[in-house]
């Protein structure tokens, strides 16, 4: 009990992922842009926070102006929440994720590769809809214990592309409990912090590398900055996200 408990902990900030894509956004690759709305605490439409029931202290999400264009700004302090918009994408046709980030420092004490320092001061994360009944048994025991104790179904594989302290840019690092869950390393260390990133990933090639088979639809996409694990702080700001036909194609 203990173990399964730990391993919930440890997958639960991907549930808010898992949320379906109303009726008119089915065949839609557009995401709401941050920057087409007001700087204020209201989120723009279809953005939907998500939290961890209770056991989490949530981040703080909002609207606000940077050097004249409206974006995200999160702020953590021993915290854990995201935002996700879901989404129905067919990475044959968008294979590219592209996004702007900026973070205001690294997490102190954070390290992906344990899962007990697994905080990140930003995240982007996509969740892909898939059967479930088709993995190993050990995987779908671990799902059904986390609908036991969340009541929220995990989906069928979860790819977050997060700002790391020192793994090199491109590291595959799995989580400890789940082979459905992968961190890719976008940005690294602290060179470029307090500067806005420009990050377009192929994520495509990043999902078979991550999980060696073929990527299923994209159920949603998700901002997440967290120092639940370390207790220390985290600040962020994100940028527009949008899925892109090649990579040269902007927004």
């Amino acid at each position: 009990m203990k173990t399964t408990r730990a391993a919930v902990a440890a997958a639960a900030f991907v549930a808010g992922c898992a949320i379906a894509p109303p009726p008119d956004r089915i065949a839609l690759p557009d995401i709401t842009r941050f920057s087409e709305h007001v700087p204020g605490e209201t989120l723009p439409p279809g953005w939907q926070e998500w939290k961890f029931a209770g056991l989490k202290k949530p981040t703080e999400y909002r609207l606000v102006d940077d050097a004249g264009r409206t974006v995200v700004r999160a702020i953590s302090h021993a915290s854990a929440s995201g935002l996700a918009f879901p989404v129905r994408v067919d990475t044959r046709e968008y294979p590219y994720l592209h996004w702007h980030w900026k973070v205001m420092g690294l997490v102190d004490g954070a390290d992906n590769g344990k899962p007990q320092t697994e905080d990140a001061p930003a995240r982007v994360i996509v969740a892909f809809a898939g059967d479930t009944a088709t993995l190993p048994f050990g995987e779908q025991l671990f799902f059904r214990q986390f609908r036991m104790f969340t009541g929220t179904e995990l989906p069928y594989a979860t790819l977050m592309y997060v700002w790391a302290a020192h793994q090199p840019v491109g590291t595959v690092i799995p989580n400890a409990h789940t082979s459905r869950i992968k961190m890719v390393v976008a940005e690294s260390g602290p060179a470029r912090v307090g500067a806005w990133q420009e990050v377009v990933r192929n994520l495509r090639e990043d999902y078979r590398r991550a999980f060696g088979e073929e990527p299923p639809p994209v159920k949603s996409v998700a901002i997440m900055t967290d120092s639940d694990n370390t207790g220390a702080a985290a600040h962020a700001y994100y940028g527009d996200i949008a899925f892109l036909r090649s990579a040269g194609e902007r927004r």
